[in-house]
């Protein structure tokens, strides 16, 4: 199956915290799979390199350092991450940047309930991060479903329904839609 075909599923449940001067992204989301199958796609380098707007040089079950990759196009950058707790299969926690990571799965039956806290640095950026997880997510879930699609991420993401997520997210948080970050904003421009 090719990314052509992809169409973003209706938007998530999503919520926001305030985190002392940081706002905290939570989007929770229903997946057919167990906490097992699921985890092996959030920790596993070669499942990551799949969905997420990242790749890993290492399995992420495990509490310590690891480098992350983010992959924005032909851009790829390292950052230094932290894995502050993983306990199989319920709860990975890591530093993404500057950010903060908090994965919860839970059991429901056949499947899963995940909840994914973002801890970011600005509210703005609640309806951007969701809306990038929203997709990097149903790409996962194709994945899980073993009918897997090249992964959508960075500028590219712009063609397959980001910015309708980012404007339905932004009405939801009640916040400004503001577009696209800077630097993907850099990205289309070199590509022009």
């Amino acid at each position: 199956m090719t990314s052509d075909a992809y169409r973003p599923s209706p938007p998530a449940q999503v919520g926001s915290e305030a985190a002392g001067d940081r706002w905290t992204l939570v989007l929770v989301r229903e997946l057919r799979h167990p906490p097992e199958r699921v985890w092996r796609a959030l920790t596993e380098p070669g499942q990551l390199a799949a969905w997420a707007p990242y790749s890993a040089d290492r399995d992420l079950s495990e509490a310590g350092g690891a480098t992350l990759t983010m992959i924005d196009d032909e851009k790829p950058q390292d950052m230094e991450a932290e894995v502050v707790r993983a306990e199989p299969p319920t709860l990975l926690e890591h530093t993404f940047g500057t950010d903060l990571l908090r994965w919860e799965l839970a059991a429901t039956g056949t499947g899963t309930r995940l909840t994914l806290r973002h801890t970011v640095q600005e509210r703005d950026w609640l309806p951007k991060v969701a809306a990038g997880w929203h997709i990097c997510l149903d790409v996962a879930e194709k994945l899980l479903e073993g009918r897997p699609i090249p992964p959508i991420r960075g500028a590219a993401a712009m063609n397959f329904g980001w910015p309708e997520l980012n404007d339905q997210y932004a009405r939801t948080f009640g916040v400004p839609a503001t577009g696209l970050p800077d630097h993907l904003e850099d990205d289309e421009d070199d590509a022009s």
